[in-house]
């Protein structure tokens, strides 16, 4: 057991030895590829980026969209016809209760 402690201490330390810190002597090695991947995404996001801005500048100068005279029409139509049927349901209503209280007054006469 003691051996296997001091075996797992010594790759500790190893380790340890062998792990570097990032610093102004860490030297970092890349390929022209992944330059060339990191400025074309770089490149493709800001220009993303500027097209949006000019989008929503466009739509913040863009008039409001007009009622044009048909869907006014529609519009109008579906209202009217409302009002009409709540006025016939109202209708229905008052004759229901006029029949409700013409027996309600038969039942309290008997």
């Amino acid at each position: 057991m003691k051996e296997f402690t001091d075996s797992l201490v010594f790759h500790i330390k190893e380790i340890k030895c062998n792990m570097t810190q990032i610093g102004e002597d860490t030297k970092v090695t890349l390929d022209l590829k992944t330059i060339g991947m990191i400025v074309g995404f770089a490149i493709s996001l800001s220009s993303m980026y500027f097209v949006l801005q000019a989008d929503i500048a466009k739509a913040m100068t863009l008039p409001e969209p007009e009622v044009t005279s048909t869907e006014f029409q529609y519009k109008d139509q579906i209202i009217r016809e409302a009002i009409i049927t709540t006025q016939e349901d109202v209708q229905e209503m008052k004759e229901t209760l006029k029949l409700l209280e013409m027996r309600l007054y038969e039942i309290s006469k008997k």
